[in-house]
Formats: structure tokens, C-alpha cells, sequence
């Protein structure tokens, strides 16, 4: 699937990354979604109460949902507050989802966000990854890689 990365200087606010996900999956393709929320989820994400790193998208009757992407209670709603972990719907177009189903019968892929932002319009974005999930042979190569590094910068200084 070939979609355009997205430059950083597309993002204006960082509201939340997901450093676990790189280390946990093998990021083949990336897509910039948009979210449905309420008003007091965006309340809430404006001051930076949110945790993506458990969070997962599935595909279901050719629509995507964002499950269990924890956004704290904005605590000047009151009664009028959300659920903090609600399936949250991903807006895509129909041939971005059509193409992600047709990767699902493929192979086992895993929709992983990575990051949440506000755009330059102020609008809220996910960046959601198409992964593979890593063994754990392969996770500990990439610590083993990354210590060897370390040490060499080390020893230059």
C-alpha cells in the first residue's frame, strides 16, 4: 500500500506519542486519519490528558474504530462527560479502508497509532501505523543492536 508519509511540519501540537510501538512492531505504512469526538474529549486533549500506548484500530463493517485509547474525564463537563475509553470512529476514505481489509486478508496486520496531534488548523489527527507484530528474538536483537551503539558513542567521546 503506497500512501505519502506525513512531513512533521504537519504537526502542530503533540498531544501524545506511542514510543512503545516501534520497539513492539515492525511499522510498514503509515496513514493520517481523522477522529469523531466529543466536545469534552477535546477539552480534555487540549491539556494534554490521554494515553495511546495500549490503543488498537479494528476494521468493522468497512468502518474503523480506535479501541481503548484512554482520554481522562474533562472534570468541568460534569454530567455531561464522556466514557475515557469508548470506541472512537477514524475517519478514512472509503478506498483507504477498502485497501486496509484487502491487507488484513493478506497477511496479520495490526492498526497501531503513533502519534495524536492538532494540525495547523487546529483540527485533531492520528497518526495510525500498518504493522506487524515483532518476535521476541527480534526485540531482543534490537536491544542488543541499539547497546552496541551506545557503547560505541561512548568510547569516541
Amino acid at each position: 500500500m503506497a500512501t505519502k508519509s506525513i512531513p512533521d511540519s504537519n504537526i502542530y501540537h503533540l498531544i501524545s506519542n506511542n514510543n512503545k510501538a516501534s520497539f513492539n512492531y515492525n511499522i510498514e505504512d503509515v496513514i493520517e486519519t481523522g477522529i469523531v469526538l466529543t466536545g469534552s474529549e477535546i477539552k480534555s486533549l487540549r491539556n494534554y490528558k490521554t494515553n495511546i500506548t495500549d490503543s488498537h484500530a479494528i476494521v468493522e463493517n468497512e468502518e474503523v474504530f480506535l479501541h481503548n485509547l484512554h482520554i481522562n474525564e474533562y472534570i468541568e463537563a460534569n454530567r455531561y462527560n464522556h466514557y475515557p475509553k469508548r470506541p472512537k470512529k477514524l475517519l478514512l476514505h472509503k478506498n483507504q479502508i477498502r485497501k486496509l481489509i484487502g491487507t488484513f486478508k493478506k497477511k496479520n496486520i495490526a492498526l497501531i497509532p503513533l502519534k495524536i496531534y492538532f494540525n495547523h488548523r487546529n483540527i485533531v489527527k492520528i497518526l495510525l501505523s500498518i504493522a506487524t507484530g515483532k518476535k521476541n528474538h527480534d526485540k531482543r536483537a534490537a536491544i542488543k543492536e541499539r547497546d552496541i551503539e551506545r557503547s560505541l558513542r561512548r568510547g569516541m567521546e
